[in-house]
């Protein structure tokens, strides 16, 4: 179980390489999908972007890439390679220790970039569906991370107050978004380099 500050009131935790081990996943997806279009993405461009929505991640392909490829499309070419391997997900042990420590206790929620199908999947997958009453996704009419908007809008539906919000982490945009928000944070990358060394 992973510590937080004494006066935290809800916990929100991202998905994809926070709660669960997708991020090889997504990127095999994704490196497939681009290489059809003629796009070799390396790894860390993936990682670069975590937590940002797919069509946006197509925006900044196109922008780095020069090409003009339809975010529409990719999106949902990438996300069907996605779901057709997402019984594949591991959970990472000390983030869902955690929630599941605290389910009950204090109220709780996923906010991720993913679209809502693909997050409750990832979610069912690794045992911990359940777990969250509340979900803010990328199928939601709120700003994306690294905007503060998608963080705030999960302490609205929770009924409580930001600054007393804890927030569960892997990327630089949720990273930037939770300091916006005035949450504290855990960068669960480093809770991962410190299992691993």
């Amino acid at each position: 179980m992973l510590p937080i500050p004494e006066d935290t009131t809800a916990l929100l935790f991202d998905c994809d390489g926070t709660l669960a081990d997708t991020m090889t996943l997504h990127y095999e997806a994704w490196h497939e999908t681009l290489l059809l279009h003629g796009v070799d993405c390396p790894r860390s461009f993936i990682d670069e972007h975590a937590g940002v929505p797919t069509d946006l991640i197509v925006e900044h392909v196109n922008a780095r890439w020069g090409t003009s490829l339809d975010p529409h499309a990719i999106t949902e070419e990438k996300e069907n390679r996605f779901r057709e391997v997402l019984h594949l997900t591991e959970p990472i042990e000390e983030v869902l220790a955690t929630a599941h420590a605290y389910h009950g206790k204090l109220p709780m929620a996923v906010v991720s970039g993913g679209p809502l199908d693909v997050v409750s999947a990832t979610l069912v997958a690794i045992h911990a569906f359940d777990l969250f009453p509340v979900m803010v996704t990328a199928s939601d009419p709120v700003a994306p991370k690294p905007s503060p908007d998608i963080f705030l809008e999960a302490a609205k539906q929770l009924g409580v107050d930001p600054a007393k919000c804890h927030v569960f982490e892997d990327g630089d945009p949720g990273i930037v978004a939770a300091k916006a928000a005035g949450m504290t944070f855990t960068d669960v990358r480093e809770v991962i380099a410190q299992r691993e060394s």
